[in-house]
């Protein structure tokens, strides 16, 4: 036996569940379809119930499950009405429930112990009938039940752990990684997860993979693999340029030196403030922080939005000539704080800069251009001509970046959310400010710059 199987029998041991857990499982799934369905009942409401996912595939992880139910309605329902009814049904039956609003609205919760799903869709036979995107979900679980062979869920189980442990796994806006399904289909392509792993590390931006004869859309996304279910769309599309690379390092590191690490990595040990004081103060650059209050909002609305933000940073302060180098953010759970770190040049901007006027042969705005400048308070240099174009030498209103998003952040356009809670208070700070308990993981993380596996 060679050293990776020993690894991945060790794994699978870990994260395959018992039978006394299936046990468990099948009766909790069990009873819960049964008070969907009195539910229904109760609402004089005609639809099937159908498990979906990782559980109705066996592809599930010991420790890392949902139920997921899909309550499929006849198309001629109201999307209001389905949506409304299956709301109510959660808040009836499940406890500690959140009600999400995505493209469809869903309500997830806890069930007898376990974490579950109820989603509202529609009944299709084909993809091209979907009015949403998760009506074609029960026919993604079909496919894959169809197609994946009994030993191949332990090499999706595998792949899941695999991802989980270099943190690529997770379609969801946090991590923009691989979905369960495209674990699924990778397995079912490529046979093995070891099979996987040696196409990988081969992998290039771009690569476009299919399970069938269709032809493939000109996709744009580092990664394309066709659904199977559906010609015209991209499970992958979810993955970005990051994690794709990440993945193919990841494969290519495991199949030259497997470890275990690889699928549980160790804990990080925080530095010490000093430590990244020591080490923040070696940079030729320094750093500044923005940090307001955090949204009550879910992580698939959040983090794009945080994302949007940073976007709207680097680019406003870019067009000021503010350099640029990093842009980070950092979420405190525990204090309900964003924070976003960016790693900037410590030399102000010149006192002056250049301001390019129009063409002189465009006379009128020529004209209009100098009129507008020749007497403004910021001119430090009348207007002048010079290779075909006019000029003026103009006094900057902001040299440090830090001055400069003090009074500007609320103009620029964070998101929804975040630009109301931005109007109302937010605060920048300097590097000192950010060495500090509350940022150790973020700063040990950032200045270690170890991926997972090499911790």
């Amino acid at each position: 036996m060679n050293r990776p199987n020993i690894i991945e029998r060790q794994v699978l041991k870990k994260i395959t569940p018992a039978k006394k857990d299936r046990m468990k499982l099948e009766k909790t799934i069990t009873a819960l379809i049964k008070k969907v369905n009195e539910n229904l009942i109760k609402h004089q409401q005609k639809a099937s119930i159908e498990l979906v996912g990782s559980t109705a595939k066996d592809t599930y992880l010991k420790d890392n499950l949902d139920i997921d139910l899909f309550i499929i309605y006849p198309p001629i329902e109201p999307e209001e009405k389905i949506a409304q009814t299956t709301l109510q049904i959660g808040r009836n039956i499940l406890n500690d429930t959140e009600e999400c609003y995505a493209e469809h609205p869903y309500i997830r919760g806890d069930f007898l112990g376990f974490k579950a799903e109820l989603v509202p869709c529609y009944q299709i036979t084909d993809a091209s009938e979907k009015i949403s995107a998760v009506d074609r979900t029960p026919l993604h679980t079909k496919y894959v039940k169809k197609h994946l062979e009994e030993k191949q869920k332990q090499d999706v189980r595998l792949l899941k752990q695999f991802l989980t442990g270099v943190g690529c796994y997770g379609a969801e806006a946090e991590i923009q990684g691989f979905s369960g399904y495209l674990c699924e289909l990778l397995i079912i392509k490529f046979h093995s997860f070891h099979n996987l792993l040696s196409h990988v590390k081969k992998w290039k931006k771009g690569i476009k993979i299919t399970l069938t004869d269709h032809p493939i859309p000109d996709f744009k996304d580092p990664l394309v693999f066709i659904d199977p279910v559906d010609k015209d769309r991209n499970v992958a599309a979810a993955v970005v340029l990051q994690t794709f690379q990440r993945f193919i390092t990841a494969s290519n590191d495991y199949l030259h030196q497997p470890k275990e690490t690889f699928f549980f990595p160790k804990q990080t040990k925080p530095w010490s403030l000093h430590q990244i004081k020591k080490t923040l103060n070696k940079q030729e650059a320094t750093y500044i922080g923005i940090k307001f209050e955090k949204p009550k909002i879910i992580k698939e609305n959040l983090y794009p939005q945080i994302r949007k933000a940073c976007t709207a940073i680097q680019k406003q302060s870019t067009e000021e000539e503010f350099s640029i180098y990093d842009i980070r953010f950092y979420i405190d759970n525990k204090s309900n704080l964003i924070y976003i770190i960016i790693k900037t040049s410590e030399k102000p901007l010149s006192e002056t800069f250049t301001h390019r006027g129009p063409p002189i042969k465009l006379k009128k705005n020529t004209k209009e251009f100098i009129e507008k400048w020749k007497d403004n308070p910021a001119t430090v240099k009348p207007p002048v001509q010079q290779n075909g174009r006019t000029f003026v030498a103009v006094k900057r209103e902001y040299r440090y970046l830090k001055n400069y998003l003090q009074d500007n952040l609320p103009l620029f356009s964070l998101g929804k959310h975040l630009d109301a809670i931005v109007s109302n208070k937010y605060e920048i700070l300097s590097l000192n400010e950010l060495i500090k308990p509350d940022l150790q993981m973020f700063w040990t993380s950032y200045l270690k710059d170890k991926k997972p596996w090499e911790q």
